[in-house]
This record gives structure tokens, sequence and C-alpha cells, in this order.
């Protein structure tokens, strides 16, 4: 899934970015530190979202095997 944002401006160590289309936007505060290098106020960014399925299952995975240890 991709994901329109625009930059709307920055607070301290955070972006303050609305995602999404037209009137449907969403504000969300990013990590200033997430974005690439040379963005600024009033830029637009695609974020790609992708489900990882390989770390859910290891990481299910290392719990059921701390709980076996106990």
């Amino acid at each position: 899934m991709t994901i329109s944002a625009y930059v709307d401006r920055f607070e301290g160590d955070l972006a303050v970015l609305y995602l999404g289309e037209d009137d449907n936007m969403k504000k969300v505060n990013f990590p200033k530190s997430y974005l690439p290098e040379g963005v600024g106020e009033g830029d637009y960014l695609r974020l790609d979202i992708t489900y990882d399925k390989e770390a859910t299952e290891k990481a299910e995975q290392e719990a059921l095997d701390l709980l076996k240890d106990d």
C-alpha cells in the first residue's frame, strides 16, 4: 500500500504530516529523523507500507520459545 503524505510543518523533532487524499486527510506526528534528507515544509512524500510476515512469524516463535523455557 502506498500512502501520499504532505509535510505541513516541523515541531521540534517531529514532522506534522497529513496522510491521504483531498478531504480525507489524517494528521500524524512522525519522527523527523526518519524523513529523507532535504525534505521540507510543503513537500509531498510517498509512504510504502507492507506487511512483514517473516518478522511477525519470527517474533511469535521467539515468544513461544520464551514461554517453553519457564
